[in-house]
């Protein structure tokens, strides 16, 4: 398994439209095959803040979807641009539930 994590840093007046923006990409990618979840989501504490989590059961899942945003065109409407992001691939060796 494969987990992306992100964060973009928006302008607080155009968070709601940049998520909405990506309802689309969210809509496609969660279709792929080996997707497991995907989704652009607001902090909830920092207006200017918006996470993205994608689990992908395996890197070649997560390869095949790379490659499908780089030869097709963006489907995010509107173009709303972020001032800064940092995305992050993590492998996982391992998953267990969380118990009490």
């Amino acid at each position: 398994m494969v987990i992306v994590g992100g964060n973009f840093e928006v302008d607080p007046d155009q968070r709601e439209q940049f998520i909405a923006g990506r309802t689309g990409l969210m809509r496609a990618s969660r279709s792929e095959q080996g997707c497991l979840e995907y989704t652009f989501c607001a902090d909830p504490v920092d207006p200017a803040r918006v996470v993205l989590y994608e689990r992908w059961a395996s890197q070649a899942d997560l390869d095949a979807h790379l490659a499908a945003l780089r030869a097709t065109p963006p489907i995010i409407e509107p173009d709303i641009e972020a001032i800064s992001s940092s995305i992050t691939i993590y492998d996982v060796s391992g998953e267990r539930q969380l118990g009490r």
